[in-house]
């Protein structure tokens, strides 16, 4: 009896780790054609268009990008899986992880017209790069997604004695104060009318952050923005980032 149990969790086993296989493999085959389609689109943009053709264009240039978030949100989920089981504490200078941030996501702002502003930071938290640059990058993805053109999206740190706050903030849609303790739920969407994504982004970032420890934090007003807030413990600072964020 004991040994059926025992055989049928090594079954459950190996059909996990089949599928986070498979997962990782689809993750880093479709990156490459990817790659392809957006040097190909890049090299069409140059030329001029109109009418018709300019508008296939454009609704490709969205596919590609819904298509590459999408991949993002899974492999991110699959770190999540990889993470687990191992020590992902360490003292993470957060002054890199913001300047990636900036650099990131500089572009998708300025094309939506967003203002993006990333603070400075002097401070360290103990954390792991990896997961702790998901967390962000979620947010500031969502932050700039739900901001209207004109609006801006601000990413701050302050230290709170032994913690460091983490800040997203945005002045978009908002949240209805109903909706708050769903955010967080896999394939829940604030806003009902955008297709856009697998819903995943906000329940990568609880369950990131449950297995770092940290607390997370979100506010919201219907109409006038959100903040979602990262609390980690503060770590020695002049120390060295020892995992890139990629």
């Amino acid at each position: 009896m004991n040994s059926r149990l025992d055989g049928g969790g090594d079954l459950a086993c190996a059909a996990s780790d089949f599928s986070a296989t498979l997962l990782a493999m689809a993750g880093h085959d479709l990156r490459q054609p990817l790659q392809v389609i957006v040097g190909a689109h890049d090299l069409l943009a140059r030329i001029p268009h109109g009418g018709a053709a300019q508008a296939q264009l454009n609704r490709a240039e969205d596919a590609t990008r819904q298509l590459a978030d999408k991949l993002d949100q899974l492999v991110e989920a699959l770190r999540l899986r990889d993470f687990a089981t191992s020590d992902h504490h360490e003292p993470v200078p957060l002054g890199p992880v913001l300047e990636q941030l900036a650099s990131e996501f500089a572009e998708p702002a300025r094309l939506k017209g967003v203002k993006l502003h990333v603070g400075p930071a002097r401070e360290a938290v103990f954390s792991h790069p990896v997961l702790l640059n998901g967390i962000l990058r979620n947010l500031a993805r969502n932050a700039i997604e739900y901001t209207p053109r004109g609006g801006r999206v601000l990413i701050l740190c302050r230290r709170h004695g032994s913690r460091v706050r983490l800040e997203v903030r945005d002045s978009g849609i908002g949240i209805p104060g109903a909706e708050l303790s769903e955010v967080f739920m896999a394939f829940h969407r604030a806003d009902a009318t955008c297709s856009d994504g697998l819903g995943l982004g906000l329940f990568i970032v609880k369950s990131a952050a449950d297995l770092l420890g940290h607390r997370i934090q979100v506010s919201s007003v219907v109409g006038r923005g959100s903040c979602f807030a990262i609390v980690a413990e503060a770590a020695p600072t002049g120390v060295t980032l020892t995992a890139t964020a990629a």
